[in-house]
């Protein structure tokens, strides 16, 4: 009989950095167990989420968020949000998936008609 493979342990490494951001996490969601930590993190989640779509969405518009733009050069434009729910090891949530006028922006991040994130 083959021996099983041990799955390899993760070494997080602490860094002074990574001491800071324990220590805002701490104070920011007045964390006191366990659940706490972990319904910072689906916040922390869903937020960055929401970042890396709107950096998406910046990129597939070709400018910023609220940066002016000649009308007559682009003729895409943002046109809101639409609430998707998803699932994540952290349980579901609702992230807001911003949406274009032309209805051309297929994110990357979490991809059309994509629930499962974990």
């Amino acid at each position: 009989m083959a021996k099983k493979e041990k799955k390899p342990i993760h070494h997080v490494q602490m860094t002074d950095g990574k001491r800071q951001f324990i220590q805002q996490l701490l104070q920011e969601y007045d964390i006191e167990s366990a659940q706490d930590i972990q319904d910072a993190l689906k916040d922390l989640l869903g937020e960055t989420i929401k970042e890396m779509m709107e950096s998406e969405m910046d990129n597939h518009l070709g400018y910023e968020r609220s940066e002016r733009v000649d009308r007559t050069e682009y003729n895409n434009y943002r046109n809101g949000t639409k609430p998707k729910k998803v699932n994540s090891s952290y349980g579901s949530f609702t992230i807001d998936v911003p949406q274009d006028r032309e209805l051309t922006y297929e994110p990357q991040i979490v991809k059309k008609h994509q629930k499962d994130i974990q």
